[in-house]
């Protein structure tokens, strides 16, 4: 397969993927967990003792997503992905987290643009992980105090989105030397 031909089919796989993160983790913090806080979020263990928003694990993989678009489509196309984002969870959230939903998004997505940008090309996997937990700090942070005026959760937060970060690494990592196998560098 020609070298852009692979790069456009794979940026729009990402965006697609970057794209549904959104709807389902805002449709998972209602409604998939271990427990369901009454007016709060329903919550999942990420760690012994320590549960988070169950729509971190979306969130954690939308931060290494937007960083994948990025890589494939270029810096304009993950800035209109992050804006589109910001517009899709505002429609999609429930009524009670709208705001926090769209702002927390635009935030750390927009964070996670200005860590990833600039170390992208001395290291793709470190650039990755770097941006992603800048990302995932903003995100629990503004997420929280904007949903709950609490940062009771941020531990959790934290931890959970760090965790969907930690298990990309091996896919980063083997789509970095195929990249460079096949002369396929970032965009």
């Amino acid at each position: 397969m020609q070298i852009d031909t692979r790069r456009r089919i794979e940026g729009a796989a990402f965006l697609v993927l970057f794209a549904l993160t959104i709807p389902v983790a805002n449709w998972m913090v209602g409604n998939v967990g271990t427990v369901c806080v009454a007016d709060g979020p329903c919550l999942v263990p990420v760690a012994p003792h320590l549960t988070a928003p169950s729509g971190v694990l979306m969130i954690g993989a939308a931060l290494v997503l937007r960083d994948l678009v990025q890589r494939r489509l270029g810096a304009g196309v993950a800035v209109l992905a992050v804006l589109a984002g910001a517009a899709l969870s505002a429609l999609v959230a429930p009524p009670a987290l709208v705001v926090a939903s769209a702002m927390a998004f635009l935030v750390s997505e927009l964070a996670d643009l200005a860590v990833y940008t600039p170390l992208q090309r001395r290291g793709f996997v470190a650039a990755v992980v770097a941006s992603s937990v800048a990302g995932l700090v903003v995100d629990s942070i503004v997420f929280l105090w904007l949903a709950f005026g609490s940062l009771d959760f941020l531990a959790g937060q934290v931890l959970g989105k760090a965790w969907m970060v930690a298990l990309s690494v091996p896919v980063v990592t083997w789509l970095r030397r195929r990249d460079a196998r096949a002369g396929l560098a970032a965009a």
